[in-house]
């Protein structure tokens, strides 16, 4: 296969300014619907400056309704005359409680309903979630690349096509493989990222909820609050603040902050909520991304003086540098933190233990306009879900029996039973007819991380009813003694991004219509750096703060950063970046 450069992915640009361009989020609570004449698309150009990528998009899509037009979809389906090995990557997350991520009952559902069907081998490969670049690499090195390649940061994906890793396809074959998968594709306008230049490269999973996204949630000791006198989560720093010295000061907490190690992926260290809005639209398409930490930028500075505060006086435990996760989460369950926070799910160890642990505990959500900086702003998340190329070692076959894997797992029934499990097993149905996951569940059927979100991944980012509230506590452990009231105010966290969204609090970070060679030079060097630089930040005396800042923000720009927010300058500049909503 051909190795197209990403310098000129001129039709990239048709997703800047077309979609992402023009919103603060694109979140779809819908569900996918059973192979179905392909939908109409209906993209507008609010820039007018990408005719010629918004002219491929339009072909391919008339061409792929040409060709289901012409019959395609489950029912034109053959079995293949030999078999075919299709091998699909599954993160392996190192975690306690997970079946084998590559053996497990769920997997062989899927080749016993899915494989055997169309004589095709289902071979799932482990790529470890923390160095998920790594694995690719030493796959591509000995040959064996997956038939699949999947990511959900856009950038990963731009470098492993110009590495030669990926391979073009024809949207108007696919669509007439996968016409549900293509469906959704243009309903929620992410065909137009597919296109570099005047080939294809990607299709992308949905993303629920994008720009409201309610699944990661901070639990607070609500008990430890009313004990020193508060009646309702801090809604400001200021507050916080307050709280926690009170907490230390009570002999109830030594130090409350639990925090942990910053490890080499610094993704969450964002720093949105100390940006100054209105947004100037070019620093934010220099500084906004979050896979390269913006330490240059006053935002980060200001970030960083918080953490640095936090810690001299004594609320931060002085040995969070060599706290893992897991020891964080051991803090917060034996009441030596005051915070943890993780995604919500049918089963949440950290809560279950907690309320063993602590049987008269009290938590509170941390609100969504909890107010840390000096606004509520937030990251959005990207209007696609994990994107899905394919390889360049790959025959037609095993590509064909990609597209067919994407296609079938996209039909209700399979997504449904993948998400849920069993009936009486994983699952109850409440008095609506909604299913209720079980919480405890640790029988035959147990399913992977995240009610099997990574086996679902190439198709949604999480499973949806349709409705917020439903949702909600149809991802939330039913048997807690607080159940009721934490998914009350889960719902609320929804209902104010709902409201933050409106006012344009969402911040989608900036995408790029073509490569940035200095990320994929200094991305990882610079991210060791910072984790270098930000705990020698955190622990110093306040008092040198500003000077060691600026010396470290200066160091971190001369070891790659400024010729990173160059490039990305010179990318706005050229009109080759999303725009901000207006």
């Amino acid at each position: 296969m051909k190795k197209n450069s990403l310098q000129k992915t001129l039709a990239i640009a048709l997703a800047a300014v077309m979609s992402l361009g023009t919103l603060t989020g694109c979140g779809n609570s819908g569900t996918t619907t059973e192979s179905e004449p392909l939908a109409e698309t209906t993209a507008e150009n609010t820039a007018g400056t990408v005719s010629e990528a918004e002219s491929i998009a339009a072909t391919d899509t008339a061409s792929a309704e040409s060709a289901v037009a012409e019959g395609g979809g489950m029912d034109s389906w053959e079995p293949f005359a030999e078999n075919v090995t299709l091998q699909v990557p599954v993160y392996d997350r190192g975690l306690d409680g997970v079946p084998d991520v590559s053996n497990n009952y769920w997997t062989q559902w899927i080749q016993e309903n899915f494989g055997d069907p169309w004589n095709i081998t289902v071979e799932f490969v482990p790529i470890t979630r923390n160095d998920a670049m790594t694995d690719y690499a030493l796959l591509a090195s000995a040959g064996t690349l997956p038939t699949m390649l999947m990511e959900f940061d856009y950038p990963k994906l731009s470098q492993w096509a110009n590495d030669g890793y990926l391979t073009t396809f024809d949207m108007e074959e696919f669509a007439a493989v996968a016409p549900t998968y293509y469906n959704r594709m243009v309903e929620l306008d992410q065909l137009q990222y597919s296109g570099m230049e005047d080939e294809t490269y990607f299709v992308f999973a949905e993303r629920p909820y994008s720009d409201t996204n309610y699944s990661y949630q901070v639990f607070v000791r609500m008990d430890w609050l009313e004990q020193v006198g508060y009646d309702h989560v801090p809604a400001t720093r200021e507050e916080y603040l307050d709280a926690m010295q009170k907490i230390m000061d009570a002999g109830i907490c030594e130090h409350p902050d639990g925090a942990w190690m910053l490890t080499g992926n610094a993704g969450p260290d964002q720093n949105d909520a100390f940006r100054t809005c209105p947004l100037d639209e070019r620093e934010w398409a220099m500084y906004g991304d979050y896979n390269i930490v913006a330490m240059s930028w006053n935002a980060n500075k200001e970030l960083l003086r918080a953490k640095n505060e936090e810690y001299n006086l004594g609320i931060t435990n002085p040995e969070y540098y060599v706290t893992d996760t897991e020891t964080a989460k051991a803090n917060f369950v034996n009441g030596n933190s005051y915070w943890y926070g993780g995604y919500i799910s049918g089963n949440m160890d950290f809560l279950t233990a907690f309320y063993e642990q602590n049987p008269d505990g009290k938590l509170a959500i941390q609100p969504a306009d909890y107010q840390y900086g000096t606004s509520c702003a937030y990251r959005a998340e990207n209007p696609f879900g994990i994107i899905v190329g394919f390889s360049s070692t790959a025959t037609e076959d095993e590509i064909r029996a990609a597209w067919m894997y994407l296609e079938w797992m996209s039909q209700d029934d399979v997504l449904f039973t993948l998400q849920w499990g069993i009936e009486g097993e994983n699952y109850t149905l409440d008095e609506n007819g909604n299913p209720v996951g079980v919480g405890d569940y640790s029988g035959d059927y147990v399913q992977g991380y995240n009610n099997n979100a990574d086996y679902v991944a190439p198709v949604t980012a999480s499973r949806v009813l349709g409705d917020p509230e439903a949702d909600i506590r149809a991802s939330f452990p039913t048997n807690l003694p607080q159940t009721d009231e934490l998914v009350e105010q889960i719902l609320n966290y929804y209902n104010t991004r709902v409201e933050q969204e409106e006012e344009g609090l969402a911040i989608v970070p900036c995408m790029f219509a073509t490569v940035i060679d200095a990320e994929t030079e200094y991305r990882d060097s610079l991210a060791s750096l910072y984790v270098q630089y930000r705990d020698e930040l955190t622990m110093c005396d306040p008092d040198d703060f500003d000077t060691l800042y600026d010396q470290r923000a200066q160091e971190y720009l001369d070891a790659g950063y400024q010729t990173v927010i160059d490039e990305r300058g010179e990318a706005y500049d050229n009109g080759l970046t999303t725009k901000l909503a207006q």
